[in-house]
């Protein structure tokens, strides 16, 4: 599970697409929410959109990894559809905030890998959230006020990452995905390998 977190604007959304379109091992963990879709939102693609009252019976079922509210709005990622990916031996994106983080990492810390981005500055950030478009002001205003909070909680998190610059981003990103897979207790098979080639009988070869 890689969760990747940040304020609203640093380019968190940026990075996960590029991961998803350019690895076929790792797909992004589609989250329900309670609030409304935007023009460019597609159902079941960004997220589901669910009323309230389903998603409060949803978290009354369990059938959530992980929920936060958010702005008055909900947000939760499904278990079922994570479980079923995580047994195939598949990665899963978690595009999440700091409470999300905190919960998976309290039930499944071992499959955890976690990536804080972080903006040069409040300035840019500002810019970020005003060029993208996609809020009301007062919404805008919100976000930079949560943004303190959120970027507090930095140290939590196994890397963090200062995006200056997106393609340097990325590559940091790409970098650290292909050492947490490296790790010897994520390689499916590993012990296997290595108690054949223990056992492994050999034959010298001839000296002439």
């Amino acid at each position: 599970m890689l969760i990747l977190s940040a304020p609203s604007g640093t380019g968190k959304t940026t990075l996960a697409n590029y991961i998803i379109e350019n690895d076929s091992h790792i797909s992004l963990s589609i989250s329900c929410t309670t609030r409304k879709k935007r023009p460019n939102e597609v159902e079941g693609v960004h997220y589901y959109f669910i009323s309230c009252e389903e998603f409060k019976k949803q978290i009354e079922n369990d059938e959530f990894l992980e929920y936060a509210e958010i702005f008055g709005e909900f947000y939760g990622t499904p278990k079922k559809q994570v479980l079923e990916k995580l047994d195939k031996g598949e990665d899963v994106l978690f595009d999440i905030d700091w409470q999300g983080h905190r919960q998976l990492s309290a039930i499944v810390r071992a499959d955890v890998t976690s990536v804080f981005l972080l903006p040069p500055s409040k300035k840019e950030l500002l810019e970020r959230l005003e060029l993208r478009n996609q809020d009301k002001p007062q919404i805008i205003e919100q976000r930079m006020l949560r943004s303190d909070e959120e970027i507090s909680h930095w140290h939590e998190y196994d890397y963090v990452i200062i995006n200056r610059d997106i393609d340097q981003s990325m590559e940091k990103l790409i970098s650290i995905l292909k050492s947490e897979r490296l790790r010897k207790e994520r390689r499916i098979g590993l012990n296997d390998f290595v108690a054949t080639l223990i056992h492994e009988k050999f034959v010298k070869s001839k000296v002439i």
